[in-house]
């Protein structure tokens, strides 16, 4: 008999998806406890304690209600609960598609390979370089995607000779994302304007629309 699988989940809810090329897709987001990251700018520090353990079959029957295809599980760092690699292929499996936010902190060695990863690649100005494990850019599939988050000015140039050197562009979707509140818009639309520089800038549409709160 299979032993039962448990997550801690932190939130689950139904929201417009307002980050990467889904943008804009009503999204089932699950999102786990824990990271054993500290980003500066972070938004979620809520999710690194707080949760409720569930299984998958009551993960799973709590959001079939839902009417969307769409799934994005997200954190605090979702791969730091090893069974998370699990849950995705039975997400993966019941037909849903799939979309994993991950700072890279966590290999994504194993991930289902029908999820599309969202992967974070941290700038100095997050404060968890030292801490990102840059090997799981081998591990990347071309439908998937990496985001870096913008604090400023030294942060794009870092930004913009990382993509280069590691021969990024070109090869997967690139979103910039301006910190929230730390980072004008339109100086960073102006940066990449200015350097004609092949990337997506990426604002975060569901604070836009209801402001940085939790549920959203």
């Amino acid at each position: 008999m299979n032993k039962e699988k448990f997550l801690t989940i932190n939130e689950i809810f139904f929201s417009l998806q307002g980050e990467s090329t889904r943008l804009g897709i009503p999204t089932i987001f699950i999102r786990l406890t824990g990271c054993p990251m500290r980003c500066h700018y972070c938004d979620t520090a809520y999710a690194f304690d707080d949760g409720k353990k569930m299984s998958f079959e009551n993960i799973v029957e709590y959001i079939k209600p839902y009417k969307s295809k769409f799934i994005t599980l997200t954190g605090g760092e979702p791969l730091v609960q090893k069974e998370a690699y699990a849950f995705l292929e039975v997400l993966c499996d019941m037909g849903y598609q799939v979309s994993l936010e991950t700072g890279g902190a966590e290999s994504i060695k194993d991930v289902d390979e029908r999820v599309k990863i969202i992967l974070d690649i941290k700038t100095p100005g997050s404060g968890e370089l030292d801490n990102y494990l840059w090997e799981n850019l081998n591990h990347l599939k071309l439908m998937d995607e990496i985001k870096l988050v913008i604090t400023s000015h030294d942060d794009y140039l870092w930004a913009k000779q990382i993509i280069n050197d590691k021969k990024l562009i070109g090869k997967y979707e690139i979103l910039f994302s301006p910190s929230y509140e730390d980072m004008d818009v339109k100086n960073l639309a102006q940066w990449i304007l200015d350097d004609a520089l092949p990337v997506r800038l990426q604002l975060q549409q569901h604070k836009i629309i209801w402001g940085q709160k939790k549920g959203v």
